[in-house]
């Protein structure tokens, strides 16, 4: 049972299990080790679980048609991943899902999960509050690249994710922002400043 302890910190926030739930939850995860830069969903791939990280960091990543990487989203311990649009859907994802530290992840293939929502009906409500949480994060960051500056939006970002600037390199984090690393070097500047 220590290997879903994490996990079960973050069900607990939610819903309850009882001690016969966590060991079929825990007879249905998959331990999946990922090295540095190494990609747990590739772009034209369909997506088939959900992971939870219990170590480690992940980008969310699109491929422009010049080879850029646009970063779109960040996983953290303690996160959910999973590429809704493709897993729901059942298409191939336009995004890759990369490690960008060494990280272990906890999984639940599709299948899985649908046989663990019959056999647990309360996952069916922690499932759905993921997505809700999911699309309400997806929602503020579009209004946010609209209506916020630059600045805001990173001092937001700041204060959410408080220890950021030690897992993620800048250049991921002006990308999701959607600035240019060198304005985020000039806001860096003008706020640390102070």
């Amino acid at each position: 049972m220590d290997k879903i302890l994490r996990i079960k910190q973050s069900i607990d926030s939610i819903i309850s299990l009882s001690d016969e739930e966590l060991v079929i939850l825990n007879r249905s995860l998959e331990f999946k080790a990922l090295k540095k830069n190494e990609l747990l969903l590739t772009e034209g791939q369909i997506c088939d679980f959900v992971a939870f990280v219990s170590q480690g960091v992940l980008i969310y990543s699109k491929t422009t048609d010049n080879g850029d990487e646009l970063t779109t989203d960040f996983a953290f311990e303690g996160d959910w991943v999973t590429y809704n649009l493709s897993r729901l859907k059942q298409i191939p994802a336009n995004i890759n899902i990369r490690a960008i530290e060494d990280t272990n992840l906890f999984i639940i293939k599709q299948a899985v999960l649908e046989d663990l929502y019959i056999k647990i009906p309360k996952l069916e409500r922690l499932g759905r509050i993921l997505i809700e949480q999911s699309f309400i994060k997806i929602a503020q960051h579009s209004i946010d690249l609209q209506v916020l500056s630059a600045k805001q939006r990173y001092e937001n970002l700041l204060n959410e994710h408080p220890d950021i600037l030690q897992k993620v390199q800048l250049y991921h984090i002006a990308n999701y922002l959607g600035i240019a690393p060198k304005s985020l070097s000039r806001i860096r500047k003008e706020i640390f400043s102070k």
